[in-house]
């Protein structure tokens, strides 16, 4: 993800948003996971989309938001996700 790539903004931001990334995760062709990072003034929020594998659950579990003060920190928290889900078998973009 990079720090100056600024990508258009979607619809339901709150105004100030400033969209930075949007990573996602597949397993056995499923969407189980999109994390999608925003800037919002001075914070740095995760907000995260899981579908469980195990269920026929139409509408995502949407656990955070998770705040953060720096993009560096973020990051951090989106790429150990991203490896975690990596490790469990997923397809990661």
């Amino acid at each position: 993800m990079s720090e100056a790539a600024e990508l258009p903004l979607l619809g339901g931001e709150g105004e100030g948003e400033r969209e930075l990334a949007i990573r996602s995760a597949r397993k056995e062709g499923r969407q189980v996971v999109t994390l999608r990072m925003v800037e919002n003034g001075l914070d740095f929020i995760v907000d995260c989309e899981v579908y469980p594998v195990s269920g026929l659950r139409v509408e995502p579990l949407r656990p955070g938001p998770y705040k953060f003060a720096t993009l560096t920190h973020a990051n951090a928290f989106v790429d150990e996700a991203m490896r975690a889900l990596t490790y469990l078998g997923c397809e990661t973009a």
